[in-house]
């Protein structure tokens, strides 16, 4: 079961990744022609997804202090142990490209 939940994990971190390359490619339509070495955009899209966990993470810490809310630690799925927080905090990093395209598409229509 876990092997399962990690193998999923891995397929969406995957698809996020390749869908804020996407993304990325689409607004930096300009190609900066220098010879200074630039970052790849498989390292961009890793460095956004993490940049983009990490600040929701610190905003539901924030939150949950300020309401003073009370979660465990961790949480353990069979062998694994997860904190709640940085669980919640990565998947809205996955899906929020996946969202973001939702509305553009719909702004189109």
């Amino acid at each position: 079961m876990s092997v399962l939940v990690v193998a999923l994990l891995a397929i969406l971190i995957i698809l996020s990744i390749r869908e804020r390359m996407r993304l990325a490619g689409v607004r930096n339509k300009a190609w900066d022609v220098s010879e200074i070495s630039t970052p790849s955009p498989l390292s961009q899209a890793l460095t956004g997804l993490v940049g983009t966990a990490g600040g929701i993470y610190l905003s539901l810490v924030l939150l949950f202090t300020f309401l003073g809310l009370q979660l465990p630690e961790r949480v353990y799925l069979g062998e694994v142990q997860i904190e709640p927080l940085a669980v919640v905090s990565i998947a809205l990093a996955i899906v929020q490209p996946f969202i973001l395209k939702l509305f553009q598409l719909k702004r189109r229509i």
